[in-house]
């Protein structure tokens, strides 16, 4: 192996930014509803915890939004730095939805946020309230262009081919933004992300709690998490089958790969595989626990349905689709199959058990239980967030690894995309400096959040003290910001 190779340092290199990057997004996709709920449960009833909830998770939002810019530009920097052929190939129909997440989504939410931070004790509540709303829908709106992009890596829409041949042109923008690959990521993405955004609200309630501080705030945004940690994983579920069936009709490779599975097979015999132990690639001894007919249903809804295997896929793609790249894979257009088969269980098992541990700990927290929750209880319940996130980290492995050896399915291998005029060490320099700048913003983001938990939100008013809810709008206090 070449550890010199700008190919194989540009695809390190995008890959842990991506990563790191994606940390950041789920978190204030899901985080921004949140608080938003929140604060609409003040204004319609009055209630002082919850403004208190508000402005608690709403400076862990905000952390995490002003990191997830930073490490967000390095993304788009790389698209000229180590893939120039890439962008060449495609830029005319990959930027497009670029352009319009940073120029109008960001810009959108960005406004709306600034006019939530400063608007505290200057808008009428109903104004002010309205901001936080428009922030959730620039958020999920900045969302599902990225997604819009990176379906065309995906499955390729709206297009045409230059005259010359040697780029891909716009032919239709709202082809490309209604690619039926964006239309199903895009619930999977924001469900998942309200999975996220949930164990970081359980995590932080379930601190004070075991520690007896804030308990009456603490115990209602406890259990408003647990319940969305389920809803999250529902939806997660079913966005995740609808978009199972889209990816066996426009990428039954990576469905293939998914299981491992060789050869074609119908009904009982596609089967889906709960755990193996041995190689996954044809080549070792392999055991497994399986189910039949699960992947069958999961790829055509019909439990006696076919699924194609990669031997099968391989001819199809060397002799029909694509014979002008068999030669150059050696007729092997199948992604690593350990990287796939893995992740792909790992995505689901993370948010199984995070759901698990959520329905739990809704019935140990029940009114009426008669045991106090025990110690060892909270510090599971503190996990919950890292369980959701790597949940989601894994999935998003599937999602670019289950796409390979293209960059762009079906027209473009990842090896022709990668810079030609950039030598391996300059790849090398530009990785290892960003490693140790992530992970300087690493120790700043995660102590930021973790300084904001152990400092927890205001504490509710004494019997002397007057309501803030009854206070005048310009007399409301905003010492969290």
């Amino acid at each position: 192996m070449d550890f010199l190779d700008p190919l194989l340092l540009a695809r390190w290199q995008f890959g842990l930014t991506t990563l790191y990057h994606f940390i950041f997004v789920p978190l204030t996709l899901g985080m921004s509803l949140f608080i938003a709920i929140f604060q609409t449960v003040w204004y319609r009833t009055g209630e002082v915890k919850w403004l208190h909830l508000t402005r608690f998770f709403g400076k862990i939002f905000l952390i995490n939004f002003a990191m997830g810019i930073v490490t967000g530009i390095v993304q788009e920097f790389q698209f000229g730095m180590n893939w120039s052929s890439y962008s060449r190939f495609v830029g005319d129909v990959f930027g497009a939805p670029l352009a319009f997440e940073g120029l109008m989504a960001f810009f959108f939410e960005a406004t709306f946020i600034g006019l939530w931070i400063f608007g505290w004790n200057k808008l009428p509540r109903g104004i002010h309230l309205a901001t936080i709303w428009i922030t959730v829908a620039g958020t999920w709106l900045s969302a599902y262009f990225i997604l819009a992009a990176n379906a065309f890596m995906q499955n390729p829409k709206g297009y045409q081919m230059s005259t010359e041949g040697h780029r891909a042109e716009m032919a239709d923008f709202w082809q490309v933004l209604t690619n039926p690959v964006a239309l199903t990521q895009l619930p999977h993405t924001l469900s998942s992300a309200i999975m996220f955004a949930a164990g970081v609200m359980i995590a932080a309630s379930a601190w004070h709690l075991a520690r007896r501080q804030n308990v009456e705030m603490m115990r209602s945004s406890l259990r408003f998490g647990l319940w969305a940690m389920i809803a999250g994983f529902v939806a997660v579920f079913l966005s995740g089958d609808q978009l199972g069936l889209v990816m066996v009709q426009t990428q039954p490779m990576k469905m293939a790969a998914a299981e491992a599975m060789f050869n074609s097979a119908c009904g009982a015999d596609a089967s889906f595989s709960l755990f193996s132990i041995g190689t996954p690639d044809g080549t070792g001894e392999v055991w497994s626990l399986r189910v039949p007919y699960v992947l069958a249903f999961l790829s055509t809804h019909d439990f006696n349905g076919c699924v194609e295997g990669i031997n099968d896929l391989n001819l199809h793609y060397a002799t029909e689709l694509f014979p002008q790249f068999a030669d150059r894979l050696d007729g092997n257009f199948a992604p690593i199959l350990w990287v796939t088969y893995w992740s792909f269980r790992w995505m689901m098992g993370f948010g199984l058990l995070a759901t698990a541990i959520a329905v739990v700990g809704l019935w140990v927290t029940r009114k009426g239980a008669k045991r106090p929750v025990a110690g060892w209880m909270w510090k599971i319940a503190i996990w919950q967030a890292p369980l959701a996130l790597f949940g989601i980290l894994v999935g998003w492995i599937f999602t670019e690894m289950g796409r390979q050896p293209w960059i762009v399915f079906g027209l473009m291998l990842t090896e022709d995309g990668v810079s030609p005029n950039v030598p391996g060490w300059t790849v090398l320099v530009s990785l290892v400096a960003f490693t140790l700048i992530y992970a300087i913003l690493a120790v700043v983001e995660f102590g930021l959040i973790f300084k904001t938990v152990r400092e927890g939100p205001q504490a509710l008013p004494g019997p002397d003290d007057p309501d803030p809810s009854d206070l005048p709008v310009d007399q409301t206090p905003s010492t969290v910001y």
